[in-house]
């Protein structure tokens, strides 16, 4: 027998009666489990932390083999060339001579293999042979910057009537935070050929110093091919009853987007291909930024956030090489927004089935947002003569759901779902939650994968286009990871921590709460409208504090069919 030292937390013998000793044991038991309690609840933080580090870690992994493709790539293609020299030479010894003998041996090695020929660019664009410069910038200016979550990609070529490249990049840059200033970088592709680009990437931006400003701090940069890039365009197969013209264009069209795709591909986590005549919404990179970080890079490969020609268009890095390689196949064949739905339809759809179902199975790798985050505003095309008045429909509809990052969270409800509306898409922000006629009980449950510290909450409910539309029966509940006694309780163990006024519901957690495991919107009268859940969010801080932004929605109920 011993005696349990609290001071010491060791067990001391001591000679004393046996309920001395067992009531000694017991209260050093109990503060021992104690101690462990705290453990486990320091541990639940770091666990946290270490998730957060995990999710960031394998993004920097799948960065990594992606380029480890690349230089894989690389060393094949110089391979190549190594071949193609020895080949030239036919054995010569005089053409070796420069060689040392180590060199002049790995030669041979290399020039008596027999491996299979893998297809690389040129097989698709052999006259590249003829310039080893051929695939360098023959105009670059800025920093290079790198390591960024997003670029995007201006093509633009002198346009004879009118120019509209300023206010695209003047709406792009505008509407960009000084943090997001930096984790990004805007690459216009000049596509003029013939001492033309000098006069037009310095013709453009709007003042002199403005520019020196954004090239220097690595925002901003001017690419442009060397003549070299292009293949004859003189002779094409006129097709689908395009002039000559039209033809060439789209052609060289192609051409340009894989030769930005290919500058492109190692610079950031996403891809996004814009047009030199647009505009942007507001907020338009955070938007795209947090809708791509909510889906699983294996579920999606071009996410569309413009439903017009090649605008707004994302794409994960990786797929970039795989886009070009197909582009490059058919470059002459059809224009882009073609290729890319023939892309589509190679990866999964069956020929077996008809075209209703090619179309679905294209949908789940093709994922729309909405409302557009650009507006198409050029008149006067890149093609002379061309007159497009094609404006984007659902550019002006207003945002009706928020998107935000939020932790890993199973979620569930009572209420009736309205037309496809469900809770699931308005967590992971792709859409907001509709349901029907709540009433006294019903529920919106988010249980989180792992216990999180919550330090304010926030439910809004009201939208642009219903201000009006609030709530007033609902309150909010927490379920902490362990109970708290002097509190008060509902029978299933969650605790109100606040109840709707004048359609807000907002305050601070009590620390002493967490972590939470799961938050709860609990619906304690009957409801004749309906309700929209547009907003939900959490933002990250010391001590991981959760904010919800929720709003809801109310319609008579006899406005509706049910």
């Amino acid at each position: 027998m011993c005696v349990f030292n609290l001071e010491n937390r060791v067990c001391l013998p001591e000679a004393e009666p046996d309920w001395v000793s067992e009531r000694s044991f017991v209260t050093g038991f109990i503060a021992c489990i104690g101690c462990c309690y705290c453990i486990v609840i320091n541990h639940i933080d770091v666990l946290v932390a270490y998730q957060r580090e995990f999710h960031a870690l394998k993004e920097r992994l799948r960065v990594a083999e992606h380029r480890t493709l690349q230089r894989s790539s690389e060393l094949n293609n110089i391979l190549e060339q190594f071949r193609r020299v020895i080949a030239e030479t036919n054995g010569s010894k005089d053409a070796l001579t420069n060689f040392s003998d180590e060199t002049q041996k790995l030669l041979k090695e290399l020039a008596s293999r027999k491996p299979l020929q893998v297809p690389n660019i040129y097989h698709h664009l052999p006259h590249l042979l003829n310039n080893e410069g051929s695939l360098h910038p023959a105009v670059h200016v800025g920093l290079g910057r790198t390591g960024v979550s997003m670029v995007m990609g201006i093509p633009t070529v002198k346009r004879k009537v009118k120019s509209y490249l300023a206010e695209t990049l003047h709406s792009l840059i505008n509407k960009l935070s000084p943090e997001e200033k930096h984790d990004c970088v805007i690459i216009v592709f000049v596509g003029e050929v013939g001492g033309n680009t000098h006069t037009h990437t310095h013709t453009h931006p709007p003042g002199v110093a403005h520019s020196i400003i954004l090239f220097s701090s690595g925002l901003l940069e001017v690419i442009s091919p060397p003549a070299s890039y292009y293949p004859d365009l003189k002779d094409l197969k006129e097709t689908f009853g395009d002039s000559r013209e039209r033809v060439r264009w789209r052609t060289k069209q192609n051409l340009d987007y894989s030769f930005l795709m290919m500058y492109a591909v190692s610079k950031g986590v996403y891809y996004v291909q814009l047009e030199d005549d647009i505009v942007a919404k507001p907020n338009y990179f955070a938007t795209m930024k947090n809708f791509a970080l909510q889906l699983s890079s294996e579920d999606w490969m071009i996410l569309e956030f413009s439903q017009l020609g090649f605008i707004g268009k994302m794409f994960q890095a990786p797929d970039l090489n795989l886009i070009v390689e197909f582009i490059l196949m058919f470059y002459k064949e059809k224009p882009i927004d073609w290729l890319l739905d023939h892309i589509l339809w190679v990866k999964v759809c069956n020929p077996e089935k008809d075209a209703k179902h090619c179309e679905r199975q294209k949908s789940s790798l093709r994922v729309r947002f909405r409302p557009s985050l650009f507006q198409h505003v050029g008149l006067h095309s890149s093609l002379a003569g061309k007159i497009q008045k094609l404006t984007d429909k659902d550019f002006l509809k207003p945002l009706l759901h928020k998107i935000h990052v939020n932790p890993p969270a199973e979620v569930s409800t009572s209420l009736k779902v309205y037309q496809g509306h469900t809770l699931e898409k308005t967590y992971l922000g792709e859409d907001f939650f509709w349901a029907i006629n709540p009433t006294a009980g019903d529920y919106v449950l988010f249980k989180f994968d792992k216990p999180i510290n919550i330090e304010r909450f926030l439910f809004r409910s009201g939208n642009q286009e219903h201000p009006g539309d609030r709530i007033e029966n609902t309150t909010v509940e927490i379920l902490p990871f362990s109970s708290k006694e002097k509190y008060k309780r509902t029978d299933d163990r969650f605790y109100r921590v606040g109840q709707f006024e004048k359609g807000v519901a907002e305050g601070a957690v009590d620390t002493s709460f967490n972590p939470v495991v799961a938050l709860r919107l609990s619906v304690v009268q009957d409801s004749a409208v309906w309700a929209i859940l547009s907003e939900v969010s959490q933002s990250h801080a010391i001590i991981c504090p959760l904010i919800f932004y929720i709003m809801f929605i109310f319609y008579p109920a006899e406005c509706y069919p049910v």
